[in-house]
């Protein structure tokens, strides 16, 4: 625990006091959690927390049952592994026996995750502060999930690596990344390798990543992909309005992946293998009330779930699992070698285009005979004044 600063022990006590006494520790630490997300400078600093549908959402795609183990390796406040113990216990009815562990490199953050698993009653295991990149994940996990940092700069390899890089010996191989090791630029590409890593057989892992990564031409991430999809490791792509999620107004996309995409029960009565579902819901936002500020909301987040799991083929409580068609503007479903012909590209606006419009293509077309009409009247009135100089001069 941190040492208070001196001459704050007076104060310190009468706040602890305080919250000693309230009936309602739990949403007391909501309010405070959504006031540190609304803090700019804490956003900035990597110390965010996700909002409770972007919650919602990435628990809801990753689909974890009862007896899972989940992992959160950037955990925050722990938000995302609360909301896996919410979800499943919904559905078992009784308190859950998953695992849940949280690692953090922020030792305050990590305090803030204790609180809110202490408040609630959920047992979870978070590790003591440090680098989740450092090493590989010691276990496989049924589930990961992540809000991680976006673009991380000189991100560190484990101790012993380091240290053999730097006395130009050869790094020992990485089982995280065996072809070749990711750059040192951004952090990135090591947390995709990471979480691939660290999953079960039939693990999945849901997390958000900025968008570069599932479009960029360079080399490195492209080869990336190809390695992704080679192994059918990638089950859905989603891409997200900005500002939604917390920690960046730049845009980014919700990643699942998949070790086994065959129809299996917990997942889904259709046969998924060497396929990736696209969904485009940059528009798929509303504004918070007397606020600029944007949320997905529980309309376009269900939207999403009911996308997703009606092309899984997944359906609850015994009822038959909706059907899935393609719509255009929202959601394609795309074999492997598709994406491989547009240089394995993710970016789901590539694939769930909007349809044609008639209208708009009449209004567009009839804008632009107008323009070249104008400009060709423009150059007769150009000829006609020549044309009388001309005759000016017989």
């Amino acid at each position: 625990m941190p040492v208070p600063p001196s001459g704050s022990e007076g104060s310190l006590h009468t706040l602890i006091q305080a919250i000693g006494s309230t009936q309602l520790v739990r949403p007391l630490l909501d309010h405070c959690l959504r006031d540190l997300s609304a803090d700019q400078a804490q956003a900035d600093g990597s110390h965010y927390f996700t909002p409770d549908d972007m919650a919602r959402l990435m628990v809801g795609a990753a689909v974890p049952r009862d007896g899972h183990r989940v992992l959160d390796p950037a955990c925050g406040s722990g938000g995302l592994l609360v909301e896996s113990h919410r979800y499943v216990r919904e559905r078992v009815g009784l308190d859950p026996t998953m695992s849940l562990l949280g690692k953090e490199q922020h030792a305050h953050t990590s305090q803030v995750a204790r609180m809110n698993f202490a408040v609630r009653g959920i047992t979870a295991h978070v590790f003591p502060p440090g680098d989740s990149l450092a090493e590989p994940e010691p276990e496989p996990c049924d589930i990961v999930l992540a809000n991680l940092p976006f673009n991380q700069r000189n991100w560190a390899l484990d101790g012993e690596a380091e240290q053999t890089r730097r006395s130009g010996l050869a790094v020992p191989v990485d089982p995280r990344w065996p072809e070749e090791p990711p750059s040192r630029g951004s952090a990135n590409p090591a947390w995709i390798q990471h979480i691939a890593h660290a999953l079960a057989p039939s693990g999945r892992a849901v997390f958000l990543m900025a968008d570069q990564m599932a479009n960029s031409r360079q080399p490195v991430t492209r080869r990336l992909r190809e390695r992704l999809l080679r192994d059918d490791l990638v089950e859905c792509v989603i891409a997200l309005p900005p500002r939604v999620f917390g920690q960046s107004k730049a845009p980014a996309c919700l990643w699942v992946l998949n070790r086994d995409k065959s129809a299996r029960p917990g997942w889904g009565t259709r046969d998924r293998r060497q396929q990736v579902l696209f969904v485009n819901a940059r528009r798929a936002f509303e504004q918070v009330p007397d606020s600029r500020a944007r949320r997905l909301g529980d309309k376009n987040t269900a939207l999403i779930l009911t996308t997703l799991a009606a092309w899984r083929g997944l359906s609850e409580n015994g009822a038959t699992a909706s059907p899935y068609n393609d719509a255009a503007g929202w959601s394609r479903s795309c074999s492997t070698k598709e994406i491989a012909d547009h240089e394995c590209s993710l970016m789901p606006a590539s694939y769930a285009v909007e349809a044609a419009d008639p209208e708009r293509d009449t209004r567009s077309r009839v804008e632009q005979l107008k323009l070249e009409l104008a400009a060709q009247l423009g150059q007769m009135r150009v000829l006609e004044l020549r044309l009388l100089d001309v005759l000016e001069e017989i």
